[in-house]
């Protein structure tokens, strides 16, 4: 029997992972859909599955793609859902985030499907994707015949995210000078295109969290990141500086602030109890997305001698910059 499966959104990194999987399940034609086609009304009426990936304008701090603005990720999955209800389609899937459930220190680890959402309010991207939610299992309800499988993967990567990965709050060097040591989980990006897949393909409902199996603590993702990932700045130092900052009107804790201080790992049970695996462990995710430079094959003692070096310059280079911002604010 042939089935038409259609791919919104996603970018090339995770659309097209989709749409290769899709595409290989005999007797399946698989159409990619932009948001913002006019004709989207008529592409859906040939689905018979609809698989939400999400806006490609840039790429959200959970390495997913994401529209600039998270208002337009709502509205836009407004759009989406009022065009497939006019048309008739009965199954979609919708990736939102493991983000949904917020980071807090009360939180269990790991989090199930059952915990309840309470994205950081700091954060506009994860209350959007809680929205998102919010939408599609209500457009759910309102229809006995309709699955709708929600998918809530963590921190997402491959190899063509190393930039990416680098520059976010993700990194094992900002979270060792942020002063915090949280566990940390990376899925990769083919294991994320094959549980969306098996949602697809299985006809899931509900809610379903990704993740590769368990997470890593903190020390073991600083021994993987290398040197670098040995950089600290003592906690007290990093919440005077920056609240210095604050006080002096140069900066403030940035977004999403708590995602970086509490846990967030999610468990996988429920998804692997539907016959999804995943095949890459978070550690080669990592790898693969931070290979690390030249000092990563430096000794351990070596490795060690830099960060104290490192960091005792950080911290010299921190009280300069804030005494001469103080001593121009006073000039003013």
């Amino acid at each position: 029997m042939s089935e038409t499966v259609v791919i919104v959104g996603g970018g090339v990194a995770l659309g097209a992972r989709v749409a290769a999987l899709a595409a290989a399940d005999p007797g399946v034609e698989v159409t990619r859909l932009d948001l913002a086609d006019p004709a989207m009304k008529d592409v859906l009426s040939e689905a018979d599955v609809v698989v939400h990936l999400g806006a490609t304008d840039t790429i959200g701090p959970d390495g997913l793609p994401a529209a600039a603005n998270p208002a337009e990720d709502v509205a836009s999955t407004r759009v989406l859902l009022e065009a497939a209800a006019s048309v008739g389609v009965t199954r979609l899937v919708v990736v939102s985030s493991a983000m949904v459930y917020g980071a807090w220190a009360n939180n269990p680890v790991p989090l199930t499907e059952e915990a309840p959402l309470r994205p950081d309010p700091g954060l506009p991207y994860a209350a959007a994707r809680a929205e998102i939610e919010r939408l599609a299992l209500d457009w759910r309800e309102d229809r006995d015949t309709v699955t709708v499988a929600v998918l809530r993967p963590v921190v997402s990567v491959a190899a063509e995210s190393a930039a990416w990965l680098a520059a976010s709050p993700w990194s094992a060097s900002a979270l060792r000078a942020l002063g915090r040591e949280r566990p940390s989980q990376f899925l990769h990006l083919d294991d994320l295109a094959s549980a969306i897949d098996h949602a697809r393909s299985q006809s899931l409902d509900g809610p379903f969290n990704v993740s590769p199996d368990g997470w890593l603590p903190f020390d073991a993702l600083a021994e993987l990141a290398g040197p670098v990932g040995h950089l600290h700045l003592p906690s007290g130092l990093k919440g005077r500086l920056v609240a210095l900052r604050a006080e002096i009107g140069t900066a403030g804790p940035p977004e999403g602030w708590s995602y970086t201080r509490h846990p967030w790992v999610v468990a996988n049970d429920r998804l692997r109890a539907t016959g999804w695996v995943p095949r890459h462990r978070n550690e080669e995710v990592y790898v693969e997305a931070d290979p690390g430079g030249p000092l990563a094959s430096l000794s351990a003692r070596r490795r060690q001698e830099l960060s104290l070096a490192l960091a005792a310059g950080f911290i010299v280079v921190g009280i300069g910059a804030a005494a001469w911002a103080i001593r121009r604010g006073r000039r003013r």
